[in-house]
C-alpha cells in the first residue's frame, strides 16, 4: 500500500535545497502580479485625471442631421447588416439597392437622399458573369441605361481574384487585423469618393472563428472604423443558421457570434413568404418562394408582415440567345410588392349592413361549415362569390379583422341541440347604424329555444320596429326549426343565391 508523501518527506530525503530548486523550476515564467499592498505609493499606477464636461446648450436647428443615404437603412460612418437564409434573394436585393443608389432612383421604395451615390459592390461568392447577369437584368427591367449609372458603380468579384481578408485568427497568433488592407481600403474609398460599400458575404471577408464573440466584435468594429474614416456606409451580408424557423427569422438567428448583430447599427432581415401568407393572399405555393419581406430588426423588433417592405422576384429574359440553339438566360429581378388589402373596397356602410343583418337574423355562426355562417352575410353585402377561392379568403380576412377590432365578437353558446358552439354577435355598433350608444344584445336575448319560442324582452320589443328593413325576426333565407312569415328586403335574394344547396330546412343544423 502506498502512502502519500508531503514536502517534509521530500525535504528529509532530498534536502531543502533540492526541493526549493524543483519549486523554482515549476514556477510560472511570466511576470509576477505586483502586490500593491506591499508596494510604496510611488509604485502604484497613476490614474489620469477625470473631469466631467458641462453640456453645451445647442439650438435644435443647429444640430447636424443624421447622414442617411438610403432610406433609414444606411448611414454614413455606420456599418449595417443584412441577414437571410440561403436562396432568399439577398444578393439580388443588394444589387438592386446598389443600382437604386447609383441612379438616384428610389424604385425599391427607400429614398436615395441627396441624389445619385457612388457605390462599390464587392461580392466574394459569385463570378463576374453571374453578377453581370443580375445587374443587367435589373437594369433592363427598370429601364436603366449606362448613362444613368454615370460611372458611379464599381464591382469586384472574389472568384476573379479580388479577395478580401480583413482579419485572421490562429491558435499561435490569436486575432490579427490586416492593418495594411484597412489603410488601403480607406484610401481607395476616399479616392473614389465611394458613398456605399457592400461586402457579400461577410464570412468570406475574414478568417476568424465565426462563434468567437470577441474576435467578431473586433472585426465588425474595424469595418466601422473604415466607414467612419472614409465617411461612407458599409453593409455586411450574412446568413442565418439553418435551425431558424422560416417566416419568423430575426437578427437573433444570425449564424455565429451574436456580437455581429450587436455591432451593426441596422440589421435588415429577409423572410420568405410562408405557406399561410401565400394561401391568405391567393398565391400558389410553388410561386410563394418568389416573394420575401424586409424589415430593420434593430429599429423595430419583428414587425408583422403587413409592416414589412415586401418584394417580388420577377423573371427577366436577357435575350442572350446564341447560334447553338440554347435558350436565353433568365434572372430574377427584385420589384416592390404590396399584399392585397382585403378592405380595399370595403366601406363603413358595408360593416353597418353586416351588423344589422347579424342582429336581425340571430343564430349567426362562426364556423364556415355551418349554413348559418357569418361569411354568408359578408358575401351577400359585399357581392362576393364564395365559390371563388380569392373571394372566400377575403371574406375570412374581413371577419377576422372585424372581430379583432371589436366590431363583431365571437361568443360560445349552446346550439339548438344544447351543444356549445361559437356564434358571432355585434360588438361595437358603427356610427352609421344609429345605435352606437346602444350595447349589442347578448346571444341569449336574441336566440330562440329548441322549440323556436321567442321569449326575450329585447326580441319582443323589436318585433314591431322596422329598424332593420323587416318587421319580422326570422326570414325564409335563414334556416330555423320553426320559421315564421317574413317580409323580403333587397338583400334576401342575393343572400339566398349565395347559400350552399341544402335539403329540407327542418333537417338537423350542420355542426
Amino acid at each position: 500500500m502506498s502512502v502519500a508523501r508531503d514536502f517534509d518527506d521530500m525535504e528529509r530525503d532530498m534536502g531543502g535545497d533540492a526541493v526549493r530548486a524543483a519549486l523554482d523550476a515549476a514556477r510560472w515564467p511570466g511576470p509576477e502580479t505586483p502586490d500593491y499592498d506591499d508596494q510604496p505609493s510611488a509604485a502604484m499606477p497613476q490614474q489620469s485625471a477625470v473631469s466631467a464636461t458641462p453640456y453645451r446648450w445647442r439650438e435644435p436647428q443647429s444640430i447636424p442631421r443624421r447622414p442617411w443615404i438610403f432610406g433609414h437603412h444606411h448611414m454614413r460612418g455606420q456599418v449595417g447588416g443584412k441577414f437571410a437564409p440561403g436562396a432568399t434573394g439577398k444578393t439580388t436585393h443588394e444589387i438592386a439597392t446598389c443600382l437604386s443608389m447609383a441612379t438616384g432612383r428610389s424604385f425599391l421604395g427607400p429614398k436615395v437622399w441627396g441624389g445619385p451615390k457612388r457605390v462599390w459592390l464587392w461580392n466574394l461568392e459569385d463570378n463576374g458573369d453571374e453578377l453581370a447577369r443580375i445587374i443587367q437584368g435589373t437594369a433592363k427591367h427598370w429601364g436603366i441605361s449606362e448613362a444613368d449609372i454615370g460611372g458611379r458603380l464599381f464591382v469586384d468579384s472574389g472568384l476573379e481574384g479580388a479577395t478580401l481578408s480583413l482579419a485572421r485568427q490562429t491558435g499561435f497568433e490569436g486575432l490579427v487585423i490586416n492593418e495594411p488592407l484597412v489603410g488601403a481600403l480607406v484610401r481607395e474609398l476616399l479616392d473614389r469618393e465611394i458613398d456605399y460599400l457592400t461586402v457579400d458575404p461577410f464570412v468570406s471577408s475574414h478568417s476568424v472563428e465565426e462563434n468567437d464573440n470577441g474576435a467578431i466584435d473586433a472585426v465588425v468594429k474595424k469595418w466601422a472604423y473604415v466607414a467612419q474614416a472614409a465617411n461612407c456606409a458599409i453593409s455586411l451580408t450574412h446568413h442565418v443558421n439553418k435551425a431558424a424557423k422560416p417566416g419568423e427569422i430575426t437578427s437573433d438567428a444570425a449564424r455565429g457570434a451574436s456580437s455581429l448583430v450587436a455591432a451593426c447599427r441596422s440589421a435588415l432581415v429577409l423572410n420568405r413568404m410562408t405557406a399561410d401568407e401565400a394561401k391568405g393572399w391567393g398565391i400558389l405555393d410553388e410561386d410563394r418562394r418568389r416573394y420575401f419581406r424586409v424589415y430593420d430588426d434593430k429599429n423595430n423588433r419583428a414587425p408583422p408582415a403587413s409592416k414589412s417592405e415586401w418584394f417580388h422576384l420577377v423573371s427577366v429574359d436577357l435575350g442572350n440567345v446564341g447560334d447553338d440553339g440554347f435558350p436565353a438566360d433568365s434572372v430574377g429581378v427584385v420589384t416592390p410588392w404590396t399584399p392585397p388589402d382585403a378592405f380595399e373596397d370595403v366601406r363603413i356602410e358595408h360593416l353597418t349592413k353586416v351588423q344589422e343583418e347579424i342582429h336581425r337574423r340571430g343564430n349567426v355562426r362562426a364556423s364556415p361549415q355551418s349554413n348559418r355562417w357569418v361569411g354568408h352575410i359578408v358575401a351577400e353585402v359585399l357581392d362576393l362569390d364564395q365559390k371563388d377561392d380569392a373571394d372566400r379568403r377575403k371574406i375570412n380576412s374581413i371577419i377576422r379583422q372585424w372581430v379583432m377590432n371589436g366590431a363583431l365578437k365571437e361568443v360560445t353558446q349552446p346550439d339548438s341541440n344544447g351543444d356549445p358552439r361559437p356564434f358571432i354577435e355585434v360588438g361595437r355598433w358603427t356610427l352609421n347604424s344609429g345605435r352606437s350608444d346602444e350595447p349589442a344584445p347578448r346571444k341569449s336575448e336574441v336566440r330562440t329555444g329548441a322549440g323556436g319560442t321567442e321569449n326575450s324582452p329585447a326580441l319582443q320589443k323589436s318585433k314591431g320596429a322596422d329598424r332593420y328593413g323587416s318587421s319580422q325576426r326570422w326570414n325564409n333565407d335563414w334556416p330555423s326549426s320553426n320559421r315564421r312569415p317574413a317580409q323580403r328586403n333587397p338583400l334576401q335574394d342575393a343572400y339566398r343565391e349565395a347559400l350552399p344547396e341544402r335539403g329540407n330546412s327542418t333537417e338537423k343544423e350542420e355542426s
